[in-house]
């Protein structure tokens, strides 16, 4: 079984607590308790140490497991687009109607996405 780490992935989903959190990667630093420059480095597409990784992991929620990828085998696929929608509603910062708006743009997008990748280049 071939399984690698999605560090790509994890720091998207980083980004996205600090951008909603309005905070610099400074403050993550110092919030997480991990060094400045593994950020940085993560930032551009290195992993981090296991020991880092589990701060981050601890201080923003993120369960890794969901950025675990097997290349030989992968899991079944959530649906993604019912994942996204039950966090949109579920988001109180965000009103039904504004919800609703940005569910219909992801599900454009992610359509358009499909049918471009399926005809090939």
């Amino acid at each position: 079984m071939s399984n690698f780490f999605d560090a790509e992935g994890f720091y998207a989903a980083l980004d996205a607590i600090r951008r909603g959190k309005e905070f610099s990667w400074k403050k993550v630093a110092e919030k997480s308790n991990v060094s400045a420059s593994t950020l940085t480095r993560m930032g551009q597409g290195k992993r981090p140490d296991v020991d880092s990784l589990a701060a981050l992991a601890s201080w923003s929620g993120i369960d890794v497991s969901q950025f675990y990828r097997d290349k030989a085998e992968p899991r079944a696929q959530k649906d993604t687009i019912a994942e996204i929608t039950t966090l949109l509603r579920a988001d109180r910062q965000i009103e039904g109607e504004d919800a609703h708006t940005m569910e219909l743009m992801i599900k454009t997008l992610y359509e358009d996405m499909r049918k471009r990748r399926a005809s090939g280049p």
